[in-house]
């Protein structure tokens, strides 16, 4: 396959994040990318980890097979459109019991798969992608993806410190073979502690505020007003990193990352500049998963090549591409209203039981009268 390179000055990307399908895949999730796909035409197709929804029960037996004909079918609008893919991994992917790097040759299989070296055998979600010029003789542009890991010991941990070297070594590899240090974009699927300082903290009260846990427990945030674009929501907390690994100090030493850009948290989609790095979430993009309804969407970047370090970015959402109906509207409520975290859950447990006693005496009041 031929190299990634700008094609009449520009190079557009699509971010695909949280699919999270189960073995019957959602009709929705296929309808959302092929729509998008046909309207934006991207040069790459970037998912961001999630895949799979792989603590679903569905994936019990025959895992490997199921696994390879969802990806099959959620890759078919992309391969039908010859379109170059590549992906990371998230924390759900490897929950059916296949490693992430066991994933890998499913996907590398498909028509369109790119992939850089690996850091190692298995670690196969964290590589860096070269964009090159029109006449594809020097790379101009850098992506650099990370496989961000999982919860251990119930806390989501920050980039190993050997992913980190790597990006520095890959860093410097690129500067002694362009000459320069490469612009980039780096996308990952769990957020960095950083997040969090772009956020306003506000008070339980505030309208659309949104509680956090762990590391920022009993604090509450919103988007800051002053920065917020048309599009940008915040339907949830950061759900990143409980402490700080040194992943962004390392990605602004020398000025090459533009922007982190991540998934994990369903119901959040904002880009925020923080100390010369864009920071941005991509809502999710599955049907079978907790998500913002009709908002559910995907990310365009736009980068020029007489400019690299310029790049537009945007999303594309369901509702922008059609008339979205959900074909069970319940089920679909039920999703949108869904508690996105294990301390919702927990908290939610008492209003739930409540609801069933309360539900259990009508019941057994009514059949009496």
């Amino acid at each position: 396959m031929e190299q990634l390179h700008f094609k009449n000055g520009q190079f557009k990307i699509m971010q695909i994040a949280d699919p999270q399908e189960v073995s019957f895949v959602h009709s929705d999730t296929i309808r959302l990318i092929d729509l998008a796909l046909e309207r934006e035409q991207p040069d790459l197709v970037v998912f961001t980890g999630d895949q799979i929804k792989g603590y679903s029960a569905t994936f019990l037996g025959s895992t490997m097979q199921k696994i390879d004909r969802v990806l099959s079918e959620m890759l078919s609008p992309i391969e039908a459109r010859h379109i170059p893919f590549c992906v990371t991994f998230g924390n759900h992917d490897d929950n059916c019991g296949i490693a992430n790097h066991l994933q890998m040759p499913l996907y590398a299989k498909h028509k369109g798969f790119v992939q850089g070296v690996p850091r190692s055998a298995d670690d196969q979600g964290t590589f860096s992608l070269q964009i090159f010029d029109s006449a594809q003789k020097r790379p101009v542009f850098a992506l650099y993806l990370f496989d961000s890991g999982k919860k251990k010991d119930g806390r989501y941990p920050p980039l190993k410190p050997e992913q980190i070297a790597w990006y520095r070594t890959e860093r410097e590899r690129l500067r002694k073979e362009s000459g320069q240090y490469l612009p980039a974009l780096v996308f990952q699927h769990i957020p960095l502690p950083e997040y969090f300082d772009v956020l306003s903290r506000t008070e339980k009260k505030k309208k659309g505020a949104v509680e956090a846990f762990g590391a920022h427990k009993n604090e509450w945030y919103v988007l800051p007003q002053d920065a917020v674009r048309c599009g940008d929501f915040l339907g949830e907390a950061p759900a990143a990193a409980d402490w700080n690994g040194g992943q962004f100090e390392a990605l602004k030493e020398k000025g090459d990352v533009l922007g982190v850009f991540v998934g994990h948290d369903h119901n959040n989609s904002f880009v925020l500049p923080y100390q010369g790095i864009d920071l941005g979430y991509t809502q999710g993009a599955g049907f079978h998963v907790y998500g913002p309804g009709a908002k559910r969407g995907v990310r365009i970047f736009t980068l020029h090549e007489d400019d690299p370090r310029r790049y537009e970015t945007r999303t594309v959402t369901m509702e922008m591409l059609c008339n979205y109906k959900p074909k069970d509207p319940v089920g679909e409520y039920l999703l949108v209203h869904a508690p996105t975290s294990p301390q919702q859950v927990t908290r939610h447990i008492p209003k739930v039981l409540a609801g069933i006693i309360v539900t259990a005496a009508a019941a057994i009041f009514f059949k009496k009268k």
